[in-house]
Parts: C-alpha cells; sequence; structure tokens
C-alpha cells in the first residue's frame, strides 16, 4: 500500500466519526427540544385556582401582565411558545375562565381559544326597585346598571313581550340564574323573559285562573303581601286575606303600597297625611290592585298567593308585642280592637312616624 492510500485510509475514518458525533449531538439536541417542548405543552402550569377575566380590549401583552401581577403560571414561555404554535396570540376572547391548579398549558390555551367559559351564578333577591335590580345583576355580568335600567324605558320590547312599563317587572322573577359573565344587558333580559315562562306553566295558570287573577296579578298581589309580612309562615294567612278583599271589592288597604307611592320606604307609621296621596299605587284610595308590583316578589311569595289560606279575614294589625305577627280579624269590630291595642304599643314606645 502506496503512502497515499494509507493516508486516504485514515483521514476517512476520522471523517466518519466526526459524522456520527456531530449526528449524535444533533439527534441529542434535538431530543432533549423534543423533551422540552413535550413538558410545556403537557406539564402543569397553572400555581393554583384562578378566575380568570379577559376583556374585550384584553391583548396577549395584556393577558401575561395580568398573569405576572397575579403570579397565576410556572412556565410562561411555555404558554407564550404553545400561544404561538395554536395561533392563539391574534384571538384573544373575552369571557370568565376558571383555572384550575396543575392545568397543562396545552389545556389552558385550548380553553381560551375555544372561548370555553364558565358561567356565573347570578342571584338577585330581597329586590324593590329597578335600580336594587340593576346593582345587584351587574356585579355578576357585563352589563353596567346603567344598561339594565335602560331596559325598563323599552317601550318596543316590552310591549312586544305583552307588558306594560307599570307590569314589566313581574318578568323578573328572583332567583339563581347560571349566565356567562360576559351577558349583555338585552341578552339578560332575553334570559328574564324565557324563565318567565317556564316558571308560568300549566299548573300554576290553572291555579291563577281557579282565583280570577293573571299571572301579572299574582306577581302584584305577591308583591304587596310579601312587602306586608316580616314573617314567612304569615305569607299565605296574608294572601287568603287579600284575596277575600279583591274578591268582595273592598279596597286592599295595603300600608307597603302607600309607602311605594310616596317613595319613603322608612316610615314606620303610616298617618291619616300618608293616606292622602293621589296615586293609583294608593290602596286605601283606589280598590283593585295597582297597575303595577311595588317590589320583585320572591317565589316564594308568588306560590303562597296560588296556594293561599283559605280563611273568612278582611282585616290584620300588627301585633302589640312588635313580633312581626299579625293579628287576622273577620269583623271591623275585632278589628278596630286590634288596632287600639297596636296604637297604644306605638305611642308607648314614642313611634309616632
Amino acid at each position: 500500500m502506496s503512502i497515499d492510500q494509507k493516508n486516504r485510509a485514515m483521514t476517512f475514518p476520522r471523517v466518519g466519526k466526526l459524522i456520527i458525533i456531530v449526528f449524535a449531538l444533533a439527534f441529542i439536541l434535538i431530543g432533549a427540544r423534543a423533551y422540552q417542548l413535550y413538558h410545556y405543552i403537557f406539564d402543569g402550569n397553572v400555581r393554583s385556582d384562578y378566575v380568570l377575566l379577559i376583556k374585550d380590549s384584553t391583548t396577549f401583552d395584556d393577558l401575561i401582565r395580568q398573569f405576572e401581577e397575579d403570579e397565576v403560571l410556572e412556565n410562561y414561555k411555555a404558554f407564550k411558545w404553545v400561544s404561538k404554535k395554536k395561533d392563539f396570540r391574534d384571538k384573544i376572547k373575552p369571557g370568565r375562565y376558571e383555572l384550575q391548579q396543575g392545568m397543562t398549558t396545552n389545556a389552558l390555551v385550548n380553553k381560551l381559544r375555544s372561548r370555553a367559559q364558565d358561567p356565573v351564578d347570578v342571584t338577585f333577591n330581597n329586590v324593590r326597585l329597578n335600580e336594587d335590580l340593576a346593582g345587584k345583576v351587574s356585579k355578576y355580568i357585563w352589563a353596567d346598571s346603567l344598561s339594565i335600567i335602560k331596559l325598563f324605558s323599552d317601550t318596543e320590547q316590552i310591549e312586544e313581550w305583552g307588558f306594560n312599563p307599570e307590569t314589566y317587572r313581574t318578568m323578573f322573577i328572583p332567583n339563581t340564574y347560571e349566565m356567562y359573565w360576559t351577558t349583555e344587558a338585552p341578552e339578560f333580559a332575553e334570559r328574564m323573559n324565557q324563565e318567565y315562562h317556564r316558571f308560568w306553566n300549566d299548573e300554576r295558570k290553572a291555579k291563577a285562573e281557579q282565583i280570577n287573577l293573571s299571572p301579572v296579578e299574582v306577581t302584584i298581589l305577591a308583591s304587596i303581601v310579601e312587602q306586608e309580612i316580616a314573617k314567612n309562615d304569615e305569607l299565605k294567612t296574608v294572601a287568603g286575606l287579600y284575596i277575600n278583599r279583591l274578591h268582595k271589592g273592598i279596597p286592599l288597604q295595603a300600608d307597603p303600597t302607600v309607602k311605594y307611592a310616596l317613595g319613603d320606604f322608612g316610615i314606620k307609621r303610616v298617618l291619616n297625611k300618608h293616606l292622602e296621596i293621589d296615586s293609583p299605587y294608593n290602596t286605601y284610595k283606589y280598590a283593585g290592585l295597582p297597575p303595577g308590583p311595588i317590589s320583585f316578589p320572591s317565589i316564594l311569595a308568588i306560590d303562597a298567593v296560588l296556594n293561599h289560606e283559605k280563611n273568612n279575614y278582611i282585616y290584620m294589625c300588627a301585633k302589640e308585642d312588635f313580633s312581626g305577627y299579625h293579628n287576622f280579624a273577620a269583623t271591623l269590630a275585632e278589628h278596630n280592637r286590634n288596632a287600639a291595642k297596636y296604637r297604644a304599643a306605638l305611642d308607648k314606645n314614642k313611634i309616632y312616624k
């Protein structure tokens, strides 16, 4: 073998070894990168349970800053990389998202990218005025209180659903409803309309018909009954009393309607001067039901009217022991005795207005 042949023979093994080394290093690097990316995708990345609220104007950078300020993620590089690969950076969608501790980056990005919102429980009860309703509901959903209040002046929509501005409030039945945080005011109203028709099923409609009242009238009466009592176990008794008055054509003479007409709910003692107010809501002056509810009555109160106690009571008066209960009477003479005891208790306690 010549010297040149020997040199070539020695060179090729060295080149072969170099190629093997290069391939080996490349394989190691690729494997390391693949291992890293695998963990980027499938490792848990959410530190603790977290409720994420994304507004309409939120950008990807805003989202990163929010996560960093609240220390939400374990690995921000992983979130950025997966977001880029899944084309999420330019497709931020508003909503409310519940993130669970240990959620993987892949699951997190998929949830946000698909706008898989988590609903919120919207609860409103013990509501008297439109402003009260708006204040409570706006705490849960996107719609602000002003936009919810404006619903009650949307005459066209109100009439389309078969109500008028006075009776429209009967459509909003206090309860807990599952909704999305991004719900706008018109969507809220639409949902309430659906719930109203779901609530007034055939059974409830039949019970209303039996007492010669429409669902709206039942709700108006329920609002009065509920504002009249302090103890729920009197709901059905008071409902029966007022139905007796309605059927006999006797004015309801309900103090809460006078307070509503005056716009003063702090009155503890309704006086003769209060009864002079000329308002269709003054049930001392005008017989029958007022034109609309004086509050948003609960389901308990509505059902109390539908399932009222059958009694012969015509009169009621708060008990003189201020327990919150009432003395009921079937005759005026009996009522006058009860009223005298209550007035004496008011005077004794120096409650004059």
